[in-house]
């Protein structure tokens, strides 16, 4: 066998053991730098969570009061009323609106939002009158809230309905998880524009009639 031969041979037995050491992954080290971020201590959100206090853990599912979420917008200063105060929502009528005007575009799409989250119930034109109600046809029984026509939503101040929404009232669930904050300040923009659309409308017929 020459030199060059053997040479060879050689350098192919150090490849294949090179090879076959590289796949021999030691899968549990012995010492790790940082366990809290090896080994997760996550839950599911809807797990049972009734034993975490006995393992040290202090999770509540909520976010630290004050709080809120990256990205998110316009944060709200009041929370939901316990069951059976009505304090925080009357106090929200003294919340002002950050949103005072809406371009083409934007209402555009709060309409679009509206439609999709409100309009099955308040109905396309705002008068309480969607398809779950449908004239009393629907599968709804009573008739929701005439947001355009009934005075007292007209003077229902905004930072009341942001609350509403959020929170929900009476039969109207919480829209918190559907719509983040600034729709919904956009959508309560939108009403408001819609009621004064209706009182500008009105007020020529009045004065006519009056005539």
């Amino acid at each position: 066998m020459t030199m060059k031969k053997l040479f060879i041979i050689t350098a192919l037995v150090i490849t294949g053991a090179a090879i076959i050491s590289c796949n021999d992954v030691q899968r549990k080290p012995s010492n790790v730098y940082m366990p809290d971020m090896a080994y997760s201590r996550a839950y599911e959100t809807y797990a049972d969570h009734s034993n975490l206090a006995e393992l040290g853990i202090n999770y509540t599912n909520l976010p630290v009061a004050g709080t809120i979420a990256r990205g998110e917008e316009f944060p709200f200063p009041l929370t939901k009323d316990a069951l059976g105060d009505t304090a925080n929502y009357f106090a929200s009528k003294q919340v002002k609106s950050p949103i005072d005007s809406l371009s083409k575009s934007e209402y555009t799409e709060t309409e679009r939002l509206y439609l999709i989250n409100c309009g099955i119930c308040h109905g396309t034109k705002l008068d309480g009158n969607g398809p779950l109600y449908k004239g009393g046809e629907g599968p709804y029984p009573a008739k929701p809230a005439t947001l355009v026509g009934d005075p007292k939503y007209a003077a229902m101040p905004e930072g009341q309905m942001f609350y509403s929404v959020m929170y929900g009232k009476n039969l109207m669930g919480s829209y918190a998880s559907q719509l983040n904050r600034k729709q919904r300040w956009q959508i309560i923009k939108y009403i408001k524009l819609k009621q004064a659309e209706a009182k500008a409308t009105a007020a020529p017929a009045d004065a006519t009639a009056k005539n």
